[in-house]
Order: C-alpha cells, then sequence, then structure tokens
C-alpha cells in the first residue's frame, strides 16, 4: 500500500474537518475536541510500520473520531437525564467576533453553515446515534456509505436506510427559510422591545405558538422548562429585564445566523439564538450555562 499522507503535517492537517465533523454529531466543543484528540492519540500509538499500512491517513482518522463520537452520543443520553433543565448545544460567535481568534481553540475551527444553526443541531439531537452520524456523514460531509458502515460496523445498506431515517426527522421539523436581513429586523425589533420592557410589542413579535427553551445547567438562573405561548415568554422576558440592572444586549451572529448577547461588566452571561417565519419568532433558545460561554468574550 501507498504511505501518502502519513507524515506528521499531513494528519494534523485533518484536525480542522475532524473537529467540524465530532462538533456537529456531539453538539458540544469540548467534547468535539476530545474526540479529536483521542482519534489522534490512538494515530500515534500506532507502530510507524502499520501507519504506513494506512493509504489515507485523514479517512483513517475520520473512522476512529466517528466511533469515538458514536460512543460519546451513547453515553450522552444518560448524562443528560441527569443534566439540570434543558441541554442546548454550544453557540458559536462569528470568527470576526471572536477576541482570540488564534485558531488553536475549537471555535477557530469551526465552518459556520445551515448544518450548525440551533435549529438544525437541536434537530440533530432528537435522532438515535447512529441515525446522527449516518446523516451528518453523507447528507452535511458527503462520506460515501461504504466508508460510514466501517464507522457503524453496518452494511451500506443499512447506513442508507439509518440516513433516510435521519432524513425524515428533518423534514418533520424544517427550519423557517428567513432571509438573514429578515432575522436581523426581527431580532432587532426584540432586542429594543425587552430593553424598554415593552410586552405588547413583545406579543406581536412572537408567535402565538413560540417556544423559548433555555440552558443554565444549573449554575445560572433560568427557566427549568421550556416556556410555551408567545405571551408568556413575553411577559417572562420583561420580567427577567426588570431584575437585570445594567445588562447591555449585543445583537451577534450566533451559529451563523442574527441572535442576541447580553453582557454584564464585560463579560457575556446570555447567548440567545432564533428561528423567525413570517416576520415573528417561533423559538428561542437561550444558553446560560459558562461553561458553554467559552468562545464568546464580548
Amino acid at each position: 500500500m501507498g504511505t501518502a499522507g502519513t507524515s506528521t503535517d499531513a494528519t494534523v492537517g485533518e484536525r480542522r474537518q475532524l473537529i467540524n465533523v465530532a462538533y456537529r454529531l456531539l453538539g458540544s466543543l469540548a467534547e468535539a475536541e476530545d474526540a479529536v484528540q483521542e482519534a489522534y492519540a490512538r494515530w500515534y500509538a500506532l507502530p510507524r510500520s502499520r501507519q504506513e499500512e494506512i493509504v489515507s491517513p485523514g479517512a483513517w482518522l475520520t473512522t476512529v473520531t466517528g466511533r469515538v463520537c458514536l460512543d460519546a452520543l451513547g453515553s450522552a443520553r444518560a448524562r443528560r437525564e441527569r443534566y439540570v433543565g434543558a441541554w442546548l448545544p454550544d453557540s458559536l460567535p462569528a470568527h470576526a467576533e471572536r477576541g482570540h481568534g488564534h485558531g488553536a481553540d475549537p471555535a477557530d475551527q469551526m465552518v459556520l453553515d445551515e448544518s450548525v444553526t440551533m435549529a438544525f443541531l437541536v434537530v440533530l439531537e432528537s435522532m438515535t446515534p447512529a441515525e446522527r452520524v449516518a446523516f451528518v456523514l453523507h447528507d452535511v460531509f458527503r462520506y460515501p456509505f461504504a466508508d460510514i458502515a466501517g464507522i457503524l460496523r453496518r452494511t451500506p445498506a443499512a447506513c442508507k436506510q439509518l440516513a433516510a431515517s435521519a432524513r425524515r426527522r428533518v423534514r418533520g421539523a424544517p427550519a423557517p427559510q428567513t432571509p438573514d436581513a429578515v432575522r436581523a429586523d426581527v431580532v432587532r425589533q426584540v432586542k429594543e422591545a425587552w430593553q424598554s420592557k415593552d410586552i405588547a410589542a413583545l406579543v406581536d413579535l412572537l408567535d402565538p405558538a413560540a417556544v423559548m427553551t433555555a440552558d443554565g445547567g444549573g449554575m445560572a438562573g433560568t427557566a427549568l422548562r421550556p416556556i410555551e405561548g408567545g405571551a408568556r415568554i413575553a411577559q417572562y422576558m420583561a420580567a427577567i429585564a426588570g431584575k437585570a440592572p445594567g445588562l447591555e444586549l449585543l445583537e451577534r451572529s450566533v451559529n451563523g445566523v442574527p441572535g442576541l448577547v447580553a453582557r454584564r461588566d464585560g463579560a457575556v452571561t446570555t447567548v440567545a439564538a432564533f428561528d423567525v417565519a413570517d416576520g415573528r419568532v417561533t423559538r428561542i433558545w437561550v444558553v446560560r450555562n459558562p461553561e458553554k460561554l467559552g468562545p464568546w468574550v464580548g
């Protein structure tokens, strides 16, 4: 077999792709980095002779990363049952809005596209681990089912069926196709109404069936269960505004689409992502767990 790609530089160059794959599979930057580090640890543990037998180190690393993520997804359900309140995927800032974009942090490696929006990641959370791996690798990253079969240890036909099942879940919860300019305008109006504690304006901006889900992880005060209904969400937001003097709201890109960031004394305390349809907010995802706000420096 050939030995192309067995140099250290060649394998290190795969890290960006692996981080992007692992984040979409796990929804957590820290867990994604752990998975990729484990894959590299296994690579470097191989005897040199074995490394030289591997024609494509990148494919080998992807297979190992996929298997590590599959195992992590299997145990994540039990961990999240013990999680305080709702668990949400990590939120990501735009690269230009990061204060320390030196390239080493996993957030600096992320490609921000429709596959990392909060709406899409939340749908991925509804899938079984095998469905998620098959769908993300095939539909997002265009890996052939023959390669995915090696990760899932199933036949290519079975992997194709898993991806099809995952696809039905995505179609069952379609993300609103709202242009970013319209989304940004609605988010700006929400910000202004929230700052002025204008409940009537908030109600007008929220879909009557809107849902707000917040993740505080037991370390930041927030609603432990989703708040349903535009009127209830508006009242909750106005009440929070009244209890948060000195809080600064900023319009920021969140997972590639317009969102809001709350900052107090220069530190980011809250990141909010929105879904918008027909000019009104249908979903709000609020991340307040301080362990998930590392990429946000203000």
